[in-house]
């Protein structure tokens, strides 16, 4: 790791893309951060850093805090497998900057391409093709997660710098299933209704399915590239 680059901790969604950090870390001899998996969702991941405020993580002086995963692009300009550094958030009209010394510092650490973007945070799913586009176009956005807004609101109420890298794992020219319904109330997911959301938008489902395989693939080599610079 980049001796300019100290970082604290990784957050990153629970399951696939939590291994996928962890399998990019494998390899790496020296220091690496603590990673750590966090429940997907808004209000899921609100009640877990509150809980883990209390418990005092992730919040000591001078910390920084790196969020991973993978995101859905809302513009044409980015595709399955880009990389992307967040400059910021937005969520119901109000914005959260991610720290610009920090991202820059990432920006230039990280080989090859690149992207920073505007990032919008959604408490459901984006599925369809056109409602994406729309809101990249309406809202000024780039790329779409589920997590960002909220940890982006956490951390820097407590003063800790937050990056956010992550991997587009769905464009905004093809649908992908509704699997809102499968997302637990406690950020988990559930197999079952998960299956059944595939089922009903098979061709949805195969498509959503290579995305995230090729963007999870390029989030484990990144992670790699950026912790053995």
């Amino acid at each position: 790791m980049p001796n300019f680059l100290p970082i604290n901790t990784i957050l990153v969604p629970q399951g696939a893309e939590y291994k996928a950090v962890c399998r990019g870390l494998s390899g790496v001899t020296g220091s690496i951060p603590t990673v750590v998996a966090i429940p997907l969702g808004m209000k899921p991941l609100l009640k877990y850093l509150q809980q883990s405020q209390v418990n005092g993580e992730f919040l000591a002086p001078k910390s920084r805090v790196l969020i991973m995963g993978i995101c859905g692009s809302l513009s044409d300009r980015y595709t399955v497998g880009d990389i992307v550094l967040y400059q910021d958030c937005v969520y119901s009209g109000k914005r959260q900057e991610c720290d610009r010394t920090f991202t820059a510092q990432l920006h230039s650490s990280i080989s090859g391409k690149v992207s920073l973007v505007k990032s919008l945070t959604s408490d459901r799913m984006i599925c369809s093709a056109s409602e994406k586009r729309h809101l990249g176009e309406t809202l000024a956005a780039d790329v779409v997660d589920m997590e960002g807004f909220t940890a982006l609101e956490f951390f820097n109420a407590a003063g800790v710098d937050v990056a956010m890298l992550r991997v587009v794992s769905d464009d905004c020219q093809h649908d992908i299933p509704d699997l809102t319904s499968a997302i637990n109330s406690d950020g988990s997911l559930n197999p079952f209704p998960l299956a059944m959301g595939m089922l009903r938008q098979p061709l949805a489902a195969t498509r959503l399915i290579r995305g995230s395989l090729k963007s999870l693939k390029v989030l484990k080599q990144v992670t790699n590239r950026l912790f053995s610079g």
